[in-house]
């Protein structure tokens, strides 16, 4: 496949590798269809470029590190990368999961960590369990002063609502996608109820039907093992992994007869809304 021609995608930021993963040796990999290397300079600046049917790299694309992630875009990007504010309080932890790569669209993998009518279904006695299997009314909204979308008002029996508990509760959660290909979660910390856990999920489109994402998550945590935190949240990702593989079509349908929604998939219809809205084609299904 060749690099899009799609500018609503082009004209974006992604994350394309882990900082700390990242050296003078080159490596690599495909962003929107199209090769790109990555490596670190003499000075220790990364560069990305692109790689030519040809073989030859291209100038230098625009590259920023944030969020332990190396950031780059093939178009001119008329946003910054996502605030995320709580990455910029000292007494949090910073846990990075890893990449997971998914032969799916990445904007199905979005629409699923939106999904909490797959909880009890899917992460069993983790995030949820029957019969607790309604979804409460929630509010999904797109915030045309930051063109964002947002879902607020969100509740959930979770069996293990983090790391640090074993025991359920009603977890208060808020989702807001920034980005087609970046979505964040912030659930109300068990151990500090005034503060909010900040989960970041970073996609890499490499084809319409091929992607990987890392999830970052900002915790206020001081008692678990990273060890522990890592293996919670993987033990999720990988559940998930499975279903959205699965879904057929691959590529996310835009019109609503394609796939019928209920009103727990309201946070859904407002991504897709959004996404139409915004000319998005790459990894959608366009007849």
């Amino acid at each position: 496949m060749t690099k899009t021609t799609d500018r609503a995608v082009l004209d974006d930021w992604y994350a394309v590798e882990t900082s700390t993963d990242l050296t003078s040796k080159p490596v690599r990999t495909r962003l929107l269809g199209q090769d790109i290397a990555l490596y670190r300079n003499e000075g220790g600046t990364p560069v990305v470029r692109e790689v030519m049917e040809d073989g030859e790299h291209g100038p230098p694309l625009p590259v920023r590190e944030r969020y332990g992630c190396v950031f780059t875009t093939l178009g001119a990007p008329n946003k910054d990368i996502v605030e995320i504010e709580e990455s910029h309080e000292a007494d949090r932890r910073f846990v990075p999961c890893g990449w997971v790569t998914m032969r799916a669209s990445g904007l199905r993998v979005v629409e699923n960590f939106l999904d909490m009518a797959h909880f009890p279904f899917v992460h069993t006695d983790i995030l949820g369990a029957e019969p607790h299997t309604e979804v409460p009314v929630y509010k999904s909204e797109i915030r045309r002063d930051v063109d964002e979308v947002w879902a607020t008002n969100c509740t959930f029996f979770q069996p293990r609502i983090a790391a640090t508990e074993s025991e359920g509760d009603f977890v208060h959660l808020t989702y807001r996608v920034p980005s087609p290909f970046t979505v964040m979660l912030y659930r109300v910390c068990p151990t500090a109820p005034d503060r909010l856990d900040a989960i970041a999920l970073f996609i890499q489109p490499m084809e319409e039907g091929y992607c990987r994402a890392q999830p970052v998550m900002y915790l206020v945590d001081d008692q678990s093992s990273h060890t522990s935190i890592l293996h919670f949240e993987q033990i999720i990702f990988l559940q998930d992994r499975i279903i959205v593989e699965n879904q057929r079509p691959l590529l996310l349908p835009l019109e609503p007869r394609r796939e019928i929604p209920t009103r727990a998939d309201s946070s859904s219809v407002a991504y897709r809304r959004w996404l139409k809205e915004k000319g998005v084609r790459f990894g959608t299904v366009r007849s």
